[in-house]
């Protein structure tokens, strides 16, 4: 189901989110940076673990992640949790913004990393939040999936 994207360097990862919610379908979109958060990006900084994405006047926008300030940048440095607009085809954004407000669903990023080309992307996903009982399942599937392969294992 999800579309396998060409990950060469994971910068920042998400874990959270596939225990949260249940992922529907995933996107690869681009991100306006400047010159000094590539550079953080780069040496592995960065946190999207309280992020979100919002679609607003038809653009998509990475709210409240965060890129610490390059230790070696100038006067010119970013601020670390300012808002990122996100580089999608405008039929993607309107499939989202669809999704968002008839459906209930939420845009969850997932990863940033550095594609094969350099460029710094992130993972976006469309995601309906999970219920108390559907966690407790993901534990109880975990669990069995950890046991079963460690009799597996003993058996030889």
């Amino acid at each position: 189901m999800s579309k396998a994207f060409n990950k060469v360097k994971v910068v920042a990862d998400n874990r959270r989110a596939t225990y949260d919610y249940s992922i529907e379908e995933r996107f690869e979109a681009g991100i306006v940076l400047q010159g000094t958060e590539v550079k953080a990006l780069r040496k592995s900084e960065g946190s999207i673990k309280e992020s979100y994405a919002t679609v607003e006047d038809g653009e998509a926008w990475l709210i409240n992640s965060h890129i610490p300030e390059y230790s070696h940048g100038n006067r010119l440095n970013h601020e670390t949790r300012r808002p990122r607009k996100l580089l999608l085809h405008q039929r993607e954004i309107n499939k989202m913004m669809g999704a968002v407000q008839r459906q209930g669903m939420t845009l969850v990023p997932m990863s940033i990393y550095f594609n094969g080309e350099g460029k710094a992307k992130l993972e976006l996903a469309l995601a309906k939040g999970k219920k108390v009982h559907d966690k407790r399942q993901a534990i109880k599937d975990r669990d069995w999936k950890r046991d079963q392969a460690r009799i597996l294992r003993d058996r030889g």
